[in-house]
């Protein structure tokens, strides 16, 4: 990247901010945010080609990081925002499961696995979250539930990610040489789409009434369900089951992103040592300290994690390693804001819990 222009430069940190930048937004305005984290993933890539000379032969290894990037950031939005337990057990279940899947791929380079353990959980979320913007999401049975992540993972998961992952085929070239070839494609997809809108519009006369006018807002959502906090926001949740999770949590996704980074190389079960011990130390420390504003202790628990990843990995190795600062800030910031997030995420969620005579 020696003999990038200037104008390669401010494209590739444009996308790249944008990627970084747009799924703090999520946990506030959900379905935009998602929506306009995917688009940018589907078109990153084609910018950098379009207008840049970068090569892009390492980049999947970083598309992978920040898409699981924002997705942690989607699973952390669903402890804050969903109020149906059982709605949240399944984006649990979902998000950890392709979590796993994801790291077994990194570890084994079997593109297989990314199509045992496809990314259900993205477009599940998706589709509650449409739901959510007019009616209460809450009311939604389990049956209604599990149909909806069945019908998701086999229907549009499994195609997606065996094109994608397995026979490893782009969707415009594919498309582009189809009604080339075909012209008559043209029709069939016109027709097509008369057929999804008049039974679009047969669906939408069917719906209930809307609970509420169309919002995007998250907290407008809770405020007309009662989803707000009946009594203190403590600093950090302290049970032992909120701490495991937070060390699977932040342990995996940053394996993930250990093993998908080009530029660093190690154990991983260093990594996990050296993330459970971070994460560990910010549980002790956040019992100790007020809650500042979001921005300002992000950045607190991003130094934390630098001081904390640096003392443990050279215990962990007997010797301290030379590490670039990018390399070690990129991973103290992932484990920093999942930390931060994740406690305050569930800590409000308690607090919303709690009964109203609270």
């Amino acid at each position: 990247m020696a003999s990038a222009s200037s104008l390669d430069w401010t494209v590739f940190v444009l996308v790249v901010g944008l990627r970084l930048v747009v799924p703090l937004f999520i946990p506030r305005f959900p379905l935009p945010a998602i929506l306009a984290a995917l688009v940018i993933d589907g078109v990153d890539k084609s910018i950098f080609a379009a207008f840049t000379d970068f090569p892009l032969d390492n980049y999947q290894s970083y598309d992978k990081a920040l898409d699981i990037y924002y997705l942690t950031i989607a699973y952390l939005s669903v402890l804050r925002n969903w109020r149906n337990p059982f709605a949240v057990g399944l984006a649990a279940f979902l998000w950890y499961y392709r979590l796993v899947g994801v790291l077994l791929f990194e570890l084994t380079d079997a593109r297989w696995l990314l199509m045992v353990f496809p990314n259900t959980f993205e477009y599940f979320v998706i589709a509650l979250e449409v739901v959510r913007t007019r009616w209460d999401a809450a009311r939604l049975s389990r049956s209604a539930l599990l149909w909806t992540a069945g019908l998701i993972w086999v229907v549009i998961k499994l195609p997606q990610e065996w094109w994608i992952h397995v026979a490893q085929l782009d969707f415009t070239d594919e498309f582009g040489e189809l009604v080339t070839e075909h012209p008559w494609v043209w029709g069939v997809l016109a027709v097509l789409a008369v057929v999804l809108v008049v039974v679009g519009r047969r669906v939408a006369r069917g719906l209930p009434p809307a609970d509420w006018p169309f919002t995007l807002d998250a907290d407008v959502i809770a405020a007309r369900v009662g989803w707000v906090p009946r009594g203190p926001v403590g600093v950090a949740p302290t049970g032992v089951g909120h701490l495991v999770e937070k060390v699977v949590l932040a342990g995996l996704v940053t394996m993930v992103l250990f093993e998908s980074y080009p530029l660093v190389e190690g154990r991983l079960s260093v990594v996990a040592l050296v993330v459970t011990g971070t994460v560990l130390v910010h549980a002790a420390l956040a019992l100790r300290r007020r809650r500042a504003a979001l921005g300002i202790e992000v950045v607190v628990n991003t130094v934390i994690s630098v001081v904390a990843m640096l003392v443990f990995a050279a215990f962990a190795t007997g010797q301290p390693r030379q590490v670039s600062v990018g390399d070690v800030l990129l991973f103290a910031y992932v484990v920093a804001l999942v930390v931060t997030l994740y406690d305050r995420y569930t800590a409000r969620r308690e607090a919303c819990a709690q009964p109203l005579s609270a």
